[in-house]
């Protein structure tokens, strides 16, 4: 009944700019923590930015690779070659590559890879341009994440999307914006809403989670969220603003073993008394009072 777990390495910009990094996130991903995919991000800073956003400061300059704001972002953006040596690099090492994307022209140099699926952010769920371009433009799975999004505009994002034809190739996910998100913010019961209000119509509800610790992922599951994407790290101590809220290696290496280990374990009994109980039975029950 249970779709086998897929999960997400969210690398996003904790490469801190060096696509060596980039590599070493992947490699750990898949060999060590055995992930389904490694995630970036893409965005053109001043098709985002205006000027003035471009050249403010870093709200938290302990964090910025940049004297402005705009400099930072510049610096931790790969171009559209690197993210083909990024997932020519996946494909060798055998996990799934994608990215989120931010505005129509990174949108365009992403569909031009061709990758399993891309991702919405939540901060551009309700850019119709994107959603546009990647159901007219783009075969693949489209993952949408729902953070910062209220009722009406989740039906308006679904019903466009279902105009266009594409529910089934959709994936939305449960998510609270935050970095981290405690516990009592991350609300796993949203999953079961919105799997009440698109019912068999998506592909799946995935979750999206921002929190500290593994346990609320496998209640995420066990919820029928089969796609799981956590943001991944090597160092929480790292220089940036999504360390604090991401894994680090054995985090998510023992992410992916419960996950996997549950899927196992959700089942009913093919038979009455399992042969790994006869043993037992006949030891434990052989001298009780036989109704």
């Amino acid at each position: 009944m249970y779709k086998k777990p897929y999960i997400i390495a969210e690398i996003g910009c904790n490469h801190k700019g060096d696509i060596e990094i980039a590599k070493q996130l992947i490699k750990t991903a898949k060999e060590f923590c055995g992930a389904d995919a490694a995630k970036f991000q893409k965005r053109t800073t001043r098709e985002l930015l205006s000027e003035a956003e471009y050249s403010a400061p870093h709200p938290n300059p302990d964090n910025s690779y940049g004297s402005t704001y705009g400099e930072h972002r510049d610096f931790l953006e790969f171009s559209p070659d690197q993210h083909k040596e990024l997932k020519n690099f996946c494909e060798k090492l055998g996990i799934d590559y994608s990215t989120s994307v931010w505005d129509i022209t990174s949108t365009k140099e992403i569909i031009a890879l061709n990758p399993k699926f891309i991702k919405v952010p939540s901060g551009c769920n309700l850019n119709k341009n994107i959603l546009t371009l990647l159901c007219d433009s783009y075969s693949g799975e489209i993952h949408i994440s729902l953070g910062m999004t209220d009722l009406a505009e989740i039906t308006k994002i679904y019903n466009y999307v279902k105009e266009k034809g594409r529910l089934k190739d959709t994936v939305f996910y449960s998510c609270t914006s935050g970095y981290p998100v405690p516990h009592e913010d991350i609300c796993l019961l949203e999953i079961s809403k919105l799997r009440d209000l698109f019912k068999d119509e998506v592909l799946a509800v995935g979750f999206s989670g921002h929190h500290l610790g593994i346990a609320a992922d496998v209640a995420a599951y066990t919820l029928g969220a089969p796609y799981i994407e956590r943001h991944f790290t090597l160092d929480r101590t790292w220089k940036g603003t999504d360390h604090a809220a991401s894994l680090e290696p054995e985090g998510l290496r023992k992410l992916v073993r419960d996950l996997n280990n549950v899927h196992k374990a959700l089942n009913y009994k093919p038979q009455e008394i399992l042969n790994i109980e006869v043993v037992q039975r006949n030891k434990l029950k052989s001298n009780q009072i036989k109704w």
